[in-house]
């Protein structure tokens, strides 16, 4: 069970000076920079704060700015008013942190750098570094757990699922409190806002469904329903649907790559329970002669496939998780 007798206290929410009391809500903007037009780009945060005293919790999409589903279901949640009301704690909102890999279909800023290895950022640094510096400084050390919604990278599907730093018993408890399919936990990625959240002792859940550039209405659901759950279990809101299934913890993953190029066709999707030796798929030659079948090398799951047609030998094909 979480201890959530750390939470009693009231705290301050304050940004660039301005305080936001317990009750209130508002919007606040951050400029990021200029597009080459001279438009300005500002990264906008919405916060929301009930009566009574709670955990702080720091709600954020478009981290990758292709990856369309985590976006949709911060939206989401906002659209739905699910925040209004708060029975104590607080929200911070972050629809879309990377605005310019946003407009331009892209999981990068423009200069190429990834945000989300790019923290805890500089001012004085690149434009992503600058991105992730302003969520390192102004934001992180004004909240006590972080949900990071994501998708799957192009053409890469990841059936939904919450991945946690490994050890991390309170972000496991939390995750799964969200009731995501699945659980994995792993390794801190060396620039991630997952590894901030862990160096300032702050659990961090990243929510993974769908792929990049496409709308998916059941990781999106899930992800919305998940949030739900994680703050119903920090008592700061009534969310009481029983869930339909109790998530899998996966230890261990690796990767079913091809053997060989070619067209390629997926017959077990993500989320299936596999053996090893199963068929998953088959790699053929476009002239009709040649047929390789792909083998799950482990008992296990999907936790995601590519949907890329065409393959070349060493691609990622499947993502086993055991």
């Amino acid at each position: 069970m979480l201890d959530l007798s750390r939470y009693k206290e009231e705290r301050k929410v304050s940004f660039s000076g301005v305080e936001i009391a317990p009750g209130e809500s508002s919007s606040v903007n951050f400029n990021v920079g200029n597009l080459p037009t001279g438009t300005r780009v500002n990264i906008q945060l919405e916060v929301f704060r009930g009566e009574m005293p709670g955990p702080h919790v720091l709600i954020i999409g478009g981290v990758h700015g292709d990856e369309i589903n985590g976006v949709e279901i911060v939206r989401r949640t906002l659209a739905d008013h699910l925040f209004h009301n708060l029975l104590a704690g607080t929200v911070i909102v972050v629809p879309l942190l990377n605005v310019y890999g946003f407009i331009n279909f892209s999981r990068e800023v423009p200069d190429g750098k990834d945000v989300n290895r790019s923290f805890p950022g500089s001012m004085s640094g690149s434009l992503a570094s600058r991105v992730a510096r302003i969520v390192t400084k102004n934001i992180v050390p004004q909240v006590d757990i972080l949900i990071d919604c994501h998708a799957g990278g192009q053409g890469r599907y990841n059936y939904p699922q919450v991945r946690v730093t490994k050890g991390d018993q309170e972000s496991i408890e939390l995750a799964r409190a969200f009731n995501a399919p699945f659980i994995i936990q792993k390794g801190i990625l060396r620039g991630s806002l997952r590894k901030v959240a862990k160096q300032n002792n702050k659990p961090c859940l990243v929510y993974e469904g769908g792929e990049a550039l496409r709308l998916d209405g059941y990781p999106i659901g899930r992800g919305v329903e998940g949030i739900k759950r994680t703050l119903a279990s920090l008592k700061m809101l009534t969310y009481d649907e029983p869930p339909t299934s109790t998530p899998v913890e996966i230890h261990h993953t690796s990767w079913v790559r091809a053997s060989k190029a070619g067209l390629f066709i997926w017959s077990e999707c993500s989320g299936a329970r596999v053996k090893k030796g199963d068929v998953l798929g088959a790699i053929y030659d476009p002239y009709g002669t040649d047929q390789t079948d792909v083998l799950a090398t482990v008992d296990g799951y999907i936790l995601g496939h590519t949907n890329a047609p065409l393959v070349n030998k060493g691609d990622a094909l499947f993502h086993l998780g055991y």
